[in-house]
């Protein structure tokens, strides 16, 4: 089974390189809906933005699928009389990156151009140097004055991304902002295509849903889930990649890049649906890798399980390096693998199976 075609590529790569920033999916969203319309019998969304594609949406037994559409960014909070700005978080970015790197700040004019500026290294006193810090940062959009910012269309509110765009390095790793976790939404929309090539029919309702705000507390995933009321959710984020420098794999466990998707064990994942992916990994000989979570899995996962009375929810995760950073990178064969472990666990699972203890 052939898991990634030419035109995947292409989607994902127009799919990561659009802004998808928390809050501001709804056009990341057309374009993810726009790919799986052929492969879907309707859509249901939300006033916030969730998009869920359906197949078989008559059926009584609902089964989810599930990633999530929003990408880490920041806020415009306050700009100073000499025309720079400063900004808060919208979701887990980063400070320590940010000197020196693009930005756009959008705006109803369009998008403003920017750099978090920092002062050169000729300045800084060794071994006295500030480090990057939420409330030393700042960007500069080459204005003289707060005057000229605010008639440029910039204001407190504006949403800022990074430009950094897809690139494949050595033929086979995905590096672009934002993988986490538009690559969730790329895998599921995949399992959408392989169904509807390969002419599956499924004895339950599907629905493919790619949420919106999971980075400010999985909150898309906690209005929608409420909305379609599932019997079982399969969600799919990223891990890291702990085989870099300066991680404790004492603390985070041992995952990596190229060694197949990551099967978690935490309380929001439910023993028997975990250990129905297991078997389905080892029956069709899908690589995996297993990771501990000790209260929560902190991805939408949570928010599924502890819905509804509680919702029979797995988490399999796409390991991935440097996470929140503009160069996230993932290896194509575990996209694949995932892609082949979510479609071979769906197309195993029996309408009105009971993933009950009793």
């Amino acid at each position: 089974m052939k898991v990634l075609d030419k035109n995947s590529i292409l989607f994902l790569e127009k799919y990561l390189n659009n802004p998808s920033p928390t809050g501001y999916e709804s056009e990341g969203q057309k374009i993810w809906m726009e790919y799986i319309k052929p492969y879907v019998d309707n859509f249901v969304t939300d006033v916030y933005g969730t998009a869920v594609g359906v197949l078989n949406p008559n059926e009584n037994y609902k089964v989810v699928i599930e990633g999530h559409s929003d990408e880490i960014s920041w806020y415009v909070n306050y700009i100073s009389d000499n025309g720079l700005i400063s900004v808060i978080r919208n979701g887990g970015s980063d400070h320590q990156i940010a000197p020196s790197k693009r930005v756009n700040i959008h705006t109803k004019k369009g998008i403003i151009q920017g750099v978090f500026g920092w002062p050169a290294i000729h300045t800084r006193k060794p071994g006295k140097e500030e480090v990057p810090k939420l409330e030393n940062i700042f960007i500069d959009i080459g204005a003289k004055n707060k005057k000229e910012v605010l008639k440029m269309g910039v204001h407190v509110g504006c949403v800022i991304t990074y430009p950094d765009e897809f690139i494949v390095l050595n033929k086979n790793k995905f590096i672009c902002r934002a993988i986490d976790n538009r690559i969730g939404g790329f895998m599921i929309a995949q399992v959408a295509r392989l169904l509807h090539e390969n002419k599956v029919k499924l004895p339950f309702g599907l629905y493919i849903t790619n949420s919106v705000q999971e980075e400010v507390g999985l909150r898309g995933a906690e209005m929608i889930t409420n909305t379609i009321k599932p019997n079982l959710a399969i969600v799919t984020d990223v891990c890291h990649d702990t085989t870099t420098p300066m991680i404790n794999k004492n603390i985070e466990g041992h995952t990596e890049i190229g060694s197949g998707p990551v099967i978690s064990y935490a309380p929001a994942v439910q023993n028997n649906l975990r250990e129905k992916i297991i078997d389905t990994a080892e029956k069709n000989k899908i690589p995996f890798q297993r990771l501990a979570s000790s209260r929560y899995t902190g991805t939408d996962t949570d928010a599924f399980a502890y819905s509804n009375g509680g919702v029979p929810s797995a988490l399999i995760s796409l390991p991935l390096r440097y996470m929140h950073t503009t160069v996230e990178m993932v290896q194509k064969e575990d996209v694949e693998n995932v892609i082949r472990l979510i479609y071979k666990t769906i197309i195993s699972i029996e309408s009105g199976e009971n993933f009950s203890y009793y």
